[in-house]
């Protein structure tokens, strides 16, 4: 396993994404977990799907805040840093206002893990979007547990990220966790239930 090393990830100034559609919804930039439809409508029930977008002149790693793995994953998170040439591919996602505060809640801004940013990210039509979006705090890198690279790439296979991308992500290490994971479970659970009710 490689050793933990430092990413530096500066943070971009400028708005937080708020009120880029409509007074009432926001546009929300998703390249983690939350690619999967099922996982950010556990906690944030207004998301609807709006583009599949590039976020250019940056990079995916993952990373521990602090060096902290996530409790909730057993490994490290997604997250983004400047890299001039990269591109991340994710999902822009409508939401209503009303879910802001829980997905900032499920994004730990208040204990200082992630910070809301603002990205500007052209869609495949080219269309321009102003989102929020999220980036570490502190950021140590370190590998991601499996479970949380399976939804990753269950969310870009959901999406139709392009398939180079796909092969990208599916060829991340991982630290090989093994044992029961309450959020993935959770996340298999609501699948089975939305294959049920459109059988």
């Amino acid at each position: 396993m490689e050793t933990p090393r430092s990413c530096v990830c500066t943070r971009s100034g400028g708005g937080l994404g708020v009120g880029t559609c409509e007074e009432d919804s926001f546009l929300y930039f998703a390249y983690g977990s939350n690619l999967l439809r099922e996982r950010i409508l556990l906690k944030n029930p207004s998301a609807t799907f709006y583009a599949v977008a590039n976020l250019q002149d940056f990079k995916l790693v993952f990373g521990n805040h602090r060096g902290k793995a996530s409790s909730y994953w057993h490994g490290s998170t997604a997250t983004i840093v400047q890299s001039p040439g990269d591109g991340v591919w994710g999902v822009v996602w409508k939401m209503n206002t009303s879910n802001l505060n829980s997905l900032d809640k499920q994004e730990g801004v208040e204990d200082g893990i992630y910070s809301p940013i603002e990205v500007n990210v052209p869609t495949q039509e080219g269309k321009v979007l102003t989102c929020r979006s999220y980036q570490m705090n502190d950021c140590v890198c370190d590998l991601p547990s499996p479970q949380y690279k399976k939804v990753i790439c269950m969310g870009a296979k959901q999406n139709d990220l392009p398939t180079a991308y796909q092969k990208k992500l599916e060829a991340i290490e991982t630290n090989n966790y093994a044992g029961p994971l309450s959020i993935f479970e959770e996340i298999e659970a609501a699948i089975k239930e939305k294959e049920t009710t459109t059988q």
